[in-house]
């Protein structure tokens, strides 16, 4: 079986699909591009109010602790100054 042979038989097959109208293809595409502004705006205002309720509850905790978590560690050891920082638990 050839490329050629190929190429006729696809092309006989493709004789026998239903192609859809031009006012069909016309109708879908504006329900597709409908259907899609519609979940995007579903989505983004979802996103919203998750965003914005997420935000109203990190409110209520304090925004910085009353304790450093890393406090820096000068050691003079050495000749140069040494600076290393450990995590406070």
């Amino acid at each position: 079986m050839g490329f050629a042979q190929y190429l006729k038989d696809t092309r006989g097959e493709l004789r026998h699909v239903a192609w859809p109208t031009r006012v069909q293809t016309i109708v879908y595409t504006i329900l597709v591009v409908a259907i899609s502004i519609l979940v995007s705006l579903y989505l983004g205002f979802a996103d919203f109010l998750l965003t914005s309720g997420l935000g109203k509850v990190v409110e209520i905790f304090p925004s910085s602790p009353s304790t450093p978590l890393v406090q820096p560690i000068i050691s003079t050891s050495s000749p140069s100054i040494l600076i290393s920082t450990t995590t406070i638990r």
